[in-house]
């Protein structure tokens, strides 16, 4: 759709080269999920808060050729589409599907040490190893244990 190489921040959010491009926010009433999807366009660089790493980056600061934000909506739409009927296939089988191994591929996060503002307060520091299928960051403190975190913030550390 772009040529912006953008990667995913967990749990939502849309990164390029570190900067939030976007965010995603899906949330279940019922049978149904309703999903938003934020996506900075067409910002100029100079439109923008900060040029340091971890402010907001849009396509057009980020090098992305003119975006027709229609074109830009049918393909995200298109994608959907073809991940959802993937994902009904197998059953809800993020596993099966692909659906996991492409959120892992993509996921900035993993990998890279991590702090977790949990709901309350208490701070959760290791190394993000993973989703687990309920699609749980999964971070890795000493000795050895992994603790799945559903809900949190979370800061890279360098």
């Amino acid at each position: 759709m772009t040529a912006v190489d953008a990667r995913l921040k967990w749990p939502n959010d849309l990164l390029q080269s570190g900067s939030k491009l976007g965010g995603i926010l899906c949330e279940a009433a019922g049978d149904a999920v309703v999903i938003g999807i934020g996506i900075n366009v067409s910002a100029a660089p100079g439109d923008l808060p900060s040029p340091a790493p971890g402010s907001a980056t849009s396509l057009r600061a980020a090098g992305a050729a003119s975006v027709d934000p229609c074109r830009l909506l049918a393909g995200i739409l298109a994608e959907l589409e073809r991940w959802y009927a993937g994902w009904r296939q197998t059953e809800g089988d993020a596993e099966r599907c692909g659906l996991r191994g492409a959120y892992t591929r993509l996921c900035d996060t993993i990998g890279r040490q991590v702090r977790v503002e949990l709901p309350g307060g208490q701070l959760l520091s290791g190394l993000a190893a993973g989703v687990d299928p309920g699609g749980r960051l999964l971070v890795r403190v000493p000795p050895a244990a992994e603790i799945p975190v559903s809900a949190g913030d979370v800061v890279h550390l360098r």
